[in-house]
């Protein structure tokens, strides 16, 4: 897990910044930063780069390596600080708040904009790097990849596909992005896996998240990951969120992982909601809405539904 960066964001100065910027250009090329090309790429003298280094290194913002030659590199603290010093900057985000939630590729804060929004960081690559290097197609044609950078495309991907989708699709309105940063609208309502529905309310909401499948596809969409952990409900509907490994609608697996989409869902309400759930095929709902004649998961069901 990493740590929650806003307090250490008043201690920092604007040289800090310098440095820390420095030492991300310089991870373009390298994934150690030799101390010696820190002042030109932070553009910094050389005792300013080395007081600052100090600083930040302090701070977990960047950490050192001494084999073979001393070279430094953010940590994911420092690219945060990075990312929210520009939302600052641009007044995106004028005060961070308490976590929503940490997951295995994702941390999201509560942030102050307008109105209560979420900060989402990306942390693809931060433990298992070179796995989600080798998955993920934003990164498959790079030679020189680091987790700063598969954790950016994955930030691109994701906020490029909530601006297409949204509102004509209910996914969370994005606000802005910066390296692997999203500012989005909170979530409406607890995540399918922790929501207790009732009996009268189990084929509305697969109904519900089956037509959000729908129009994504239509607005040339395959969310590609869909589960009950990133699916939101609450009284006024539902919500699909996590869109960083999404492909679009012409990707050459894109049916099938529509298909497996569908079936996840289909599945996850058949364990969870036995008796209300009924006989769904989930191929035949999966190929409607390939071919444009989905209209309700109703006439896929058995007269239960």
């Amino acid at each position: 897990m990493v740590g929650n960066v806003a307090e250490t964001m008043a201690e920092l100065e604007p040289e800090d910044f310098y440095l820390l910027s420095g030492v991300e250009q310089g991870m373009r090329f390298s994934e150690w930063v030799n101390v010696e090309k820190i002042p030109g790429y932070a553009g910094l003298s050389e005792e300013n780069a080395e007081y600052r280094i100090d600083r930040c290194a302090d701070r977990d913002l960047i950490r050192r390596k001494t084999i073979q030659y001393e070279g430094y590199q953010l940590t994911f603290m420092g690219y945060d600080a990075l990312a929210l010093h520009t939302f600052a900057e641009r007044e995106t985000v004028t005060g961070m708040g308490s976590s929503l939630g940490v997951g295995k590729e994702s941390d999201v804060y509560e942030v102050e904009t307008y109105r209560p929004m979420a900060l989402k960081f990306h942390r693809e690559g931060y433990t298992n790097f070179r796995e989600v290097n080798k998955e993920r197609d934003y990164t498959s044609d790079n030679n020189h990849v680091s987790w700063q950078y598969t954790a950016r495309k994955a930030a691109e991907r994701e906020y490029g596909a909530l601006e297409d989708l949204y509102p004509q699709v209910s996914v969370p309105r994005p606000i802005d992005h910066n390296r692997h940063a999203i500012v989005m609208e909170k979530l409406p309502g607890p995540e399918l896996a922790n929501a207790k529905l009732r009996s009268e309310q189990v084929v509305g909401v697969l109904d519900l998240i089956l037509r959000e499948m729908d129009l994504a596809y239509r607005a040339g969409y395959v969310h590609a990951d869909i589960s009950e952990y990133n699916v939101a409900v609450s009284d006024d509907g539902i919500v699909i969120f996590d869109w960083p490994q999404s492909v679009e609608r012409d990707h050459e697996n894109a049916d099938e992982l529509l298909a497996r989409d569908v079936d996840n869902i289909v599945s996850y309400f058949a364990r969870k909601y036995p008796s209300e759930t009924p006989d769904v095929d989930a191929d035949a709902v999966a190929d409607a809405i390939v071919g444009g004649e989905f209209e309700s998961v109703r006439a896929f069901a058995g007269s239960e539904a």
